[in-house]
């Protein structure tokens, strides 16, 4: 095996790894929701618990770029593409962080009765979830379209995140005693649109390593 062959050998090892991180914070993010919807805060806990292990994750494919670069000094192309890596990686990190915050909302809600029917806030999720699932996809075959594809649907989940605010509003100006339990959808909604923002930086990320051109390309400029 020549050089070159050991190169692109690694990085698709590398890049495997991206996808399975991605892989357990799709699952994180979903089992976050699920474990709201049955207000089970066994579950809250392991979410919690897991994070961590989303967190060694990132940090055991940063060791493995950094010797990458460091045994086969890569030409700019190369390097483009891990740079691209390692910010997807923190990217994955902050939506891992998103779903443990949603976590900690359910075991602060506790067995509180459901204030209404959870439709947007699982919709989002679902959204949100395909957004991480398509980014890291357009990743590993090299598609800007599909990329930018991703970057679109920013905007349905504000859109959602909108409606569920103004909502959850109507709620608490109604009946005051509302307040409390709408705050924490109202947090849960956030969460969820912030990990939205950060699928939007994946796929940004993804065009860049593709074109070799940073730009902010949807509606997050975080």
């Amino acid at each position: 095996m020549n050089d070159r062959e050991t190169f692109e050998k690694l990085l698709r090892d590398i890049k495997e790894e991206v996808l399975v991180m991605g892989n357990m914070v799709e699952q994180a993010l979903g089992r976050s929701i699920e474990a709201l919807k049955k207000r089970d805060l066994n579950l809250g806990h392991q979410i919690i618990a897991d994070d961590d292990k989303i967190n060694e994750k990132r940090f055991n494919i940063e060791k493995k770029s950094i010797e990458l670069i460091a045994s086969q000094q890569p030409g700019t192309d190369d390097l483009i593409i891990i740079v691209g890596i390692l910010n997807i990686i923190i990217e994955l990190e902050r939506i891992g962080d998103y779903a443990a915050g949603i976590a900690k909302i359910v075991i602060m809600i506790g067995d509180e009765p459901p204030l209404k029917p959870l439709i947007d806030i699982p919709r989002m999720s679902e959204i949100t979830i395909g957004m991480v699932h398509n980014s890291l996809k357009a990743l590993i075959e090299n598609d800007s379209k599909a990329a930018l594809q991703v970057i679109g649907m920013d905007e349905v989940v504000d859109s959602i995140n909108d409606q569920i605010f103004r909502e959850l509003l109507t709620f608490m100006m109604t009946d005051p005693k509302t307040i409390n339990r709408a705050t924490r959808l109202i947090w849960v909604a956030h969460n969820i649109e912030r990990a939205a923002d950060r699928a939007t930086n994946i796929s940004e990320r993804v065009v860049y390593t593709i074109t070799g051109k940073m730009e902010e390309l949807g509606a997050s400029k975080y």
